[in-house]
Parts: structure tokens; sequence; C-alpha cells
């Protein structure tokens, strides 16, 4: 733990930990009444008091008006943990990528700097992803933000995923369910249509872990 982070209270650094704990459960920031329950603070008052120091201190952002305007703030607070950059994944229509076998840390140069407060340990099996289209926004995913993705092959039901199909060669972001035979990948989005596919085509290539957004 750095100088910085190790200047922050215990109770800062709980709340840092219960919002990205959230974020990855969820794959939307909690509210202050969240935190609040989440971690049995005695007020609002007081939660927004260390929400407020966070900010100060460069490791939240938090938007006005909005109830679950807070943002982990990518590099802010501390050196935070190092992720490649592997490129882009479509979150309105699914479009050619990269094999995953091209996935690989070793061969980029590209990385992004993730908070410490997001993930833990050294990042080794997180990879950062550009987002390009709006299939998500309901879900805080808007075009040109950049998410954080845990290298996983297996997710719960209603998980956001990144997903390879292997008959089209294309990746997607959606949130996956298992129905009967089929798998059905759901965007956050009225104006888009769910995609159903067969399990064998369907290859999880991560679990959707933070949004990072630059204003």
């Amino acid at each position: 733990m750095n100088q910085l982070r190790s200047s922050l209270s215990p109770r800062q650094q709980e709340i840092l930990e219960f919002i990205r704990e959230f974020i990855r459960e969820n794959q939307y920031p909690p509210s202050v009444r969240d935190i609040v329950k989440g971690i049995k603070m005695s007020s609002t008052s007081v939660a927004a008091y260390h929400i407020k120091q966070l900010e100060a201190r460069g490791f939240l952002r938090r938007q006005p008006d909005i109830s679950r305007g807070l943002e982990l703030v990518a590099g802010g607070g501390d050196e935070g943990v190092k992720v490649p950059l592997m490129g882009l994944i479509a979150a309105g229509r699914p479009v050619p990528v990269p094999s995953p076998d091209t996935w690989d840390q070793a061969r980029t140069a590209d990385t992004v700097t993730v908070p410490g407060g997001i993930i833990s340990g050294s990042g080794h099996n997180m990879y950062a992803l550009k987002v390009k289209g709006d299939s998500m926004q309901d879900a805080l995913i808007d075009d040109g933000d950049t998410i954080i993705i845990q290298a996983v092959n297996r997710v719960e039901n209603g998980e956001t995923a990144v997903v390879w199909l292997k008959d089209e060669k294309e990746t997607t972001l959606k949130k996956v369910y298992s129905e009967k035979n089929l798998i059905k990948l759901q965007p956050a989005n009225s104006r888009y249509s769910a995609i159903y596919t067969g399990a064998g085509n369907v290859e999880i290539q991560g679990r959707l872990v933070a949004v990072l957004r630059s204003l």
C-alpha cells in the first residue's frame, strides 16, 4: 500500500472497497444509501463526508444530481495497476476482433492504469477494451468508455461478459443468460434486440469488472 492510500482512514478504505465490489457485482455504482447500508454507517451525511474526502484526494469522481453518479477515477490517488489494452469491442453490434490467441499481454505495448481500489493484486488476469457503440448504455457503459475485464471462461446468469461467437468469428459485450439449449446475449438498451445462439457457438472470454470514463 503506497503512502497516499495508507493516508486514508480505515473507513475511507472500506468505502472504496465496497464501491469496487458493488460495481463488480452489479455493473453499476452504488448510491450513498447503498454505501450506508452496505457497511453499516450511521447516516448518509457521514457517508457524504467521506466521499467528499475521497473526491478531494482523487480516488472518486461524483456527478452532481445523479443518485448513482460515483465513479472510481483511473489512476486517481495512487499509481494503480497497469493492464493491457487489447483494442475495441462493440457494444452495439458484434464486430470482428483479433483471435483470442492474439490476446497475449506480452505482445501489447498499450496499457491502462486502473485504480488500486478497483482490482486487487497485480492485475495479471485482467485486460482492458475500449467500447464502441451504445447497446449497453443503460448499464452505464457508453461509447468511448474503457472496460476492465477479468479473464474467465464462465459467468453467472445476468453477468456482463465478453463473448466470442465462434461461427461468426466476432466478439460482443452483453449480459449472458442460459435459456434451455440456447444462450441469450442481452443488450442494455431497448433499441437493440437480444442475440440467441447455441451454447456451442459461445466462448466466454471475460467478466466485466469495472468501467472507466475519462471526462
